[in-house]
């Protein structure tokens, strides 16, 4: 029997991959969206698109949910009122999402909810694993109350999976489409020190990752959706300077991040060493688990 799936965040960087990956495997897709509905089907594929979750209370219920909904967290810059945006994308739908839920005639049997590596705050040089103690700052408070808000569907039963995602490389889109035009103007460079950790990730293992969440009814909590071979900005720098043939001379020194970018240069300056060991240890196998390789593809090298 055909396996029907919910998705928020479905026209994102992420979220378009998934969906057309789905449709692959049979899934029947719906995804909310606040984009007119041949904008989402160009982008997610047959999928059935709805503007707004109340068009979706008392429904007689979907087999499982996938929750990417958010902005883009390096979009803009930190102004309070952009914070305030941040948190309502993510964490308003999510609290909104679960209403809906539980207004269902059936349950879903599995909540797949968004989040992110930021949850742990900076933490220099320290392996990173889910049960790593966080650091209060922003991105923490962020993430850690848009997994809150997520939490109460395992009052009704509901298995949830929590997706700590780390930074996505992938054609056509994410942080890489704003990397690579300096890089090979010979403009690229190290960020600050180099020093901090980029817990990077492929598009294609955060999109395998997601739907092993959903299929895996042994899979619950949080998961570090992150390459198990981290590397600093230095070495990013470096492997993505030899990827494109360029020098890599240019760094960007931290005093100019912190005035170009107010508060937000925390997301460029620091860092986690990451580690899934969750998945790893649960059998996940990672289709890019080192970098040059996912570099390559992620630029349209292979």
């Amino acid at each position: 029997m055909t396996k029907r799936i919910l998705i928020t965040g479905g026209t994102g960087f992420i979220g378009q991959v998934l969906c057309r990956e789905l449709l692959s495997r049979d899934y029947e897709l719906t995804v909310f969206s606040r984009q007119p509905a041949e904008n989402v089907r160009a982008f997610c594929g047959r999928v059935e698109a709805v503007r707004d979750l109340d068009q979706l209370r008392a429904h007689p219920g979907f087999d499982g949910v996938i929750n990417l909904a958010g902005e883009g967290i390096a979009d803009k810059r930190w102004s309070e009122q952009r914070k305030k945006e941040l948190r309502d994308s993510r964490i308003a739908v999510t609290e909104k999402l679960v209403q809906v839920i539980h207004s269902w005639e059936k349950q879903p049997e599995v909540l797949v909810s968004g989040s992110a590596v930021g949850f742990y705050g900076d933490q220099g040089s320290s392996v990173v694993t889910e049960q790593t103690q966080p650091r209060d700052e922003f991105t923490h408070r962020l993430c850690r109350d848009w997994e809150n808000a997520a939490m109460p569907v395992t009052d009704d039963g509901v298995r949830l999976c929590l997706s700590r995602t780390g930074v996505v490389a992938g054609r056509g889109g994410g942080f890489l489409s704003r990397m690579i035009l300096p890089f090979k103007l010979g403009l690229g460079g190290r960020l600050g020190s180099g020093r901090q950790y980029m817990p990077w990730v492929h598009r294609d293992d955060v999109v395998n990752a997601l739907i092993w969440m959903l299929e895996k009814t042994s899979a619950t909590g949080p998961f570090n959706v992150v390459s198990p071979n981290p590397v600093t900005n230095r070495e990013f720098t470096r492997c993505l300077g030899e990827v494109l043939n360029r020098p890599t001379l240019f760094p960007a020194p931290a005093p100019v991040l912190k005035l170009a970018l107010g508060e937000m240069s925390r997301l460029l300056l620091t860092g986690q060493q990451a580690y899934p060991e969750n998945l790893t240890h649960a059998g996940f196998q990672f289709k890019y688990p080192e970098l040059a390789p996912a570099l390559r593809n992620s630029v349209g090298q292979e």
